[in-house]
C-alpha cells in the first residue's frame, strides 16, 4: 500500500491518495440529498486523521466545495428544482458574513484546540434541530408528475411559489439576515454555512427539503469561490492562508460525482430518513469535539 500514499504539499499530511476523493464521494452522496455539501464532516477527517490544523483547513474545505457542487447544481437545475430566489438570498446575505467570518477566524482562532470545540458547538445545534424537525417533514403529499416548482413570484419583500400542490413563501429581508450570521459562522468554519443553512430553512421557515437543496448547494459554490479568494488573497495579521490546492482538488473530484448522483436519488428517500442519518453523524462529530477542549 506504500506504492498509494501521497503527501501533500501545504498541509504535510500522508495517506493513500485515492482516500480523500472515496471519502468525499461517500459523504457527499448522502449529504447532498439535505442540500449539504459534505464539508462540515471533512473538516474532523483533515484535523483529526490527517493533522491537518492550521488556517488553510477551512480554505482547503471551500475549495473542494468550489470543485464539487456544481454536480449536484446541474442536477437540480435539469430536474427544475432550483430555486434562483432562493439561492440569491443565501448568496446576498452569506458573502459579507463570510469575509467577517475569515477575520475572526485568522485573528482569534488560529488554535486548535479552541477552533474544535467551536466547530463542536456549531454541529451540535445543527444535529439537534435536524432531530427535532425529523416529524415535521414527512406530512406533504409527494406526486412525482408534479416533482417541479412552478409559478414563482418574487420581490424584495417576499417569495413565493407553488411545489407539489403546496404554496411555498418566505421573507426576503429575514432569510438575508439569517445568511448573514451564518455566513460568519461558516467563514470561520469553512463551510460556506449551507449546512446550517438548509435545516433552518426546512424547520423555522417550512421551505420543502426538496426545494432548499438546490439552492443551497447553488449558494454554496459561489460563497465558497469567495471564501477560497478571501484566504488566499487577503492578508490578516501579515499572513494569508490558501488552501491545500492538491488535497482539496481531490476531495472535489469526489464530490463532484456524490453530489450529483446524489441530487438524483433525493426525491426516491423520505426526508425522516435523510435527516435522521444525517443528525446522528452530526452529534457523534460534534460531542467529540466538545470533550476534547475539556482534557
Amino acid at each position: 500500500m506504500d506504492l498509494f500514499l501521497i503527501t501533500f504539499p501545504v498541509s504535510g499530511a500522508q495517506t493513500w491518495f485515492f482516500l480523500p476523493p472515496l471519502l468525499a464521494f461517500s459523504l457527499s452522496f448522502f449529504t447532498s440529498m439535505a442540500g449539504v455539501s459534505g464539508a462540515f464532516l471533512l473538516l474532523p477527517f483533515q484535523m483529526s486523521y490527517l493533522g491537518f490544523v492550521s488556517p488553510a483547513v477551512s480554505s482547503t474545505n471551500f475549495l473542494y466545495n468550489v470543485i464539487g457542487t456544481p454536480g449536484g447544481v446541474a442536477r437540480f437545475i435539469r430536474e427544475q428544482r432550483m430555486v434562483w430566489p432562493l439561492a440569491n438570498c443565501f448568496i446576498g446575505g452569506a458573502l459579507p458574513g463570510i469575509l467577517l467570518g475569515y477575520y475572526l477566524r485568522i485573528r482569534y482562532l488560529p488554535d486548535p484546540k479552541a477552533f474544535k470545540f467551536f466547530v463542536g458547538l456549531v454541529l451540535l445545534g445543527i444535529g439537534l434541530r435536524l432531530l427535532k424537525g425529523i416529524n415535521k417533514t414527512d406530512g406533504r403529499k409527494k406526486t412525482p408528475a408534479a416533482f417541479t416548482v412552478t409559478d414563482m413570484r418574487a420581490s424584495l419583500k417576499r417569495v413565493s411559489y407553488s411545489f407539489q400542490g403546496e404554496e411555498v413563501s418566505f421573507s426576503v429581508p429575514l432569510l438575508v439576515g439569517l445568511s448573514f450570521g451564518i455566513g460568519v459562522i461558516g467563514g470561520i468554519y469553512g463551510v460556506s454555512g449551507g449546512v446550517i443553512l438548509a435545516p433552518i430553512c426546512v424547520s423555522l421557515l417550512a421551505i420543502p427539503i426538496h426545494t432548499v437543496a438546490g439552492a443551497v448547494l447553488f449558494a454554496n459554490f459561489a460563497t465558497s469561490v469567495a471564501g477560497v479568494l478571501f484566504y488566499t488573497l487577503i492578508p490578516i495579521n501579515g499572513q494569508t492562508a490558501p488552501p491545500d490546492w492538491l488535497l482539496g482538488t481531490l476531495f472535489g473530484v469526489g464530490g463532484l460525482a456524490g453530489m450529483y448522483l446524489g441530487a438524483r436519488c433525493q426525491k426516491h428517500l423520505p426526508e425522516r430518513l435523510i435527516k435522521a442519518g444525517l443528525g446522528g453523524i452530526i452529534l457523534l462529530v460534534a460531542g467529540r469535539y466538545i470533550l476534547q477542549f475539556f482534557r
